[in-house]
């Protein structure tokens, strides 16, 4: 007779060793995550944020939905990805449009911002498929228990919803930013506040009724619906720690108070230009005297002509660095050796991101912003987190808030909705 080699129970004095057979069951635990960017850093960070947040940001890989680019296309931007991917192939079809397919398949395989742990040993970024995605949860559910699926932005919307359709047993798909339709279609949505402002008596006199169904939630959220003040990132006060330290020899010689200032770009419903610039030029003028030092910092978005004024104005100043983007990132660094910061009004992220660390935060532009923005900017003023950026701060008199925590605020939630369905994270 062949003997039987049973587990070992466990452990009395700690879980570091326990089989999973004695605490759930191994078709319980959740070990691996997938993400489905669309491309977009300030989209991606929210999703790796949150896997982040979970543990599991060594066991994730990263699949991105990419559309189609360059000439006809940069005019289809708006449409559905689907319905934009069908019409550039009929597009390529007609014209021969070969040098733009060779690109498609390049972007492809792109070089990953961190490695996967997950059994599939994928280290770089796929394009994503859902065929691909459904039978991988499929085929390692066994063994490797079920998936988490996250995703953000538009263009993520319809794959995400598909895995979930597809392999609703095996996979918890949650969706950052509301899908506007069929919310039903994930297990979880993690969506700002503001984005419920059409819904409010204010958003609907600025909609004209017959786009109301189109492009504002129909409904109020319901329980799975996670509401949070800003948007989802990776700074935490662990990461903060880790940071300062492996950025000591870089500012630790830099004088205080170091004032960071983060320059974003013009949105459609945040517009500004050089008007802005010459205000911000003049604002940083008045206030360097109570500063030891400034940093600035501008986004891929920034206008040339933004800058341009920015470095004229103020690029000789000995008290003022401004990064040229070569070299190291420098926006961890800055984000945990600030003493204050300042934030142009149309980035939801970088302002999220500063008021994660509890330090000051003056924010400029924001009474140029329109439609769900303005009410993002007013509550957070309402909740003391941030102040407008005027030019007559004293940048040494410091002040606090209680910080934004949506990141954990957020994993909290997915932990308590996988409690409910029977699941819990191994990480």
């Amino acid at each position: 007779m062949r003997r039987i080699q049973l587990p070992e129970p466990p452990s009395p004095t700690g879980r570091s060793g326990t089989p999973d057979i004695f605490e759930s069951g191994v078709h319980t635990f959740v070990r691996r995550a997938v993400v489905i960017g669309n491309g977009f850093a300030a989209s991606e960070n929210q999703s790796v944020g949150l896997v982040r947040a979970l543990g599991l940001s060594d066991k994730h890989v990263l699949y991105r939905v990419t559309r189609p680019k360059a000439g006809i296309n940069e005019w289809l931007q708006w449409l559905p990805i689907s319905l934009h991917k069908k019409i550039d192939y009929i597009v390529r079809m007609i014209r021969g449009y070969s040098q733009l397919m060779l690109k498609s398949q390049e972007k492809k395989l792109m070089p990953s911002p961190s490695e996967n742990g997950v059994s599939a040993g994928l280290l770089a970024v796929l394009e994503a498929d859902v065929k691909e995605i459904v039978s991988f949860a499929h085929e390692t559910y066994e063994k490797e228990g079920p998936l988490l699926v996250v995703a953000c932005g538009r263009d993520t919307i319809s794959t995400a919803s598909s895995i979930k359709r597809l392999a609703s047993e095996n996979v918890f798909v949650v969706q950052i930013q509301h899908p506007r339709l069929h919310l039903n279609r994930f297990d979880m949505v993690i969506t700002p506040k503001h984005d419920y402002y059409p819904l409010t008596p204010e958003g609907q006199e600025q909609v004209p009724r017959f786009l109301q169904s189109w492009i504002t939630p129909r409904d109020p959220p319901d329980c799975h619906v996670v509401l949070t003040m800003g948007a989802l990132h990776q700074i935490d006060f662990s990461s903060i720690r880790s940071v300062a330290a492996s950025w000591h020899d870089e500012f630790a010689h830099v004088p205080r108070p170091l004032l960071v200032v983060n320059i974003g770009g013009p949105t459609r419903n945040c517009r500004y230009g050089v008007d802005l610039a010459k205000e911000l030029a003049a604002s940083l003028l008045n206030v360097l005297a109570s500063c030891g030092s400034v940093r600035i910092s501008f986004s891929v978005r920034t206008p040339q002509k933004v800058s341009n004024i920015i470095v004229k104005e103020l690029g000789s100043n000995p008290k003022v660095y401004i990064w040229d983007g070569q070299g190291p990132n420098l926006h961890m660094g800055h984000l945990a050796w600030a003493d204050a910061f300042v934030v142009t009004a149309d980035s939801v992220s970088m302002i999220s991101e500063a008021c994660s660390t509890g330090k000051p935060v003056y924010v400029l532009g924001a009474e140029r912003c329109r439609w769900k923005f303005t009410e993002f900017h007013k509550s957070l003023r309402e909740q003391g987190v941030v102040r407008p950026f005027t030019g007559s701060e004293d940048i040494s008199e410091s002040w606090s808030y209680p910080p934004l925590t949506d990141t954990a605020d957020a994993a909290k939630k997915v932990h308590e909705a996988l409690a409910a369905r029977g699941w819990k994270l191994k990480v």
